[in-house]
């Protein structure tokens, strides 16, 4: 499981740092891909084969759900961590996110997310007002 905050800056040539732990449950290849809320996502191959059984499953003749599995699939790369642990974030999908220097990495369980840092702090505030409406529609629903 992913969890945990950290802040990394990408270097000019588009790479950044991921943290050992997150490398070590990633492994050796890994999917990059276009997020919702204007962030990216990073999946093991594992989870990315999981969440491509679900996509496949979605029906074709709904135009939203070609959308949205066009959406994930156009974006995503194989991806691999260099020996100092760094991952090159291909042009298209830092355009997608924003990521031009300073990225927060977020673990959240099955995935991690990269976001930009200042997209990050508005995120956050915005959402930290909404947390206590959150909790309790959860609530209702058994969490």
């Amino acid at each position: 499981m992913f969890m945990g905050e950290y802040e990394h800056s990408l270097d000019a040539k588009g790479r950044l740092f991921l943290p050992a732990k997150f490398r070590e449950q990633l492994g050796e290849q890994f999917v990059v891909t276009k997020g919702l809320d204007n962030c990216l996502f990073v999946y093991t191959q594992q989870e990315w084969k999981l969440l491509e059984e679900k996509l496949h499953k979605l029906p074709l003749a709904k135009k939203e759900a070609r959308a949205f599995v066009r959406f994930f699939f156009s974006g995503a790369a194989e991806v691999e961590s260099d020996k100092q642990g760094r991952v090159l974030l291909p042009q298209n999908l830092r355009a997608h996110a924003a990521l031009e220097k300073d990225v927060i990495v977020v673990g959240v369980a099955s995935r991690i997310e990269l976001w930009d840092k200042a997209k990050w702090e508005a995120y956050t505030a915005a959402s930290d007002e909404a947390v206590a409406d959150i909790a309790e529609e959860l609530a209702d629903l058994g969490i």
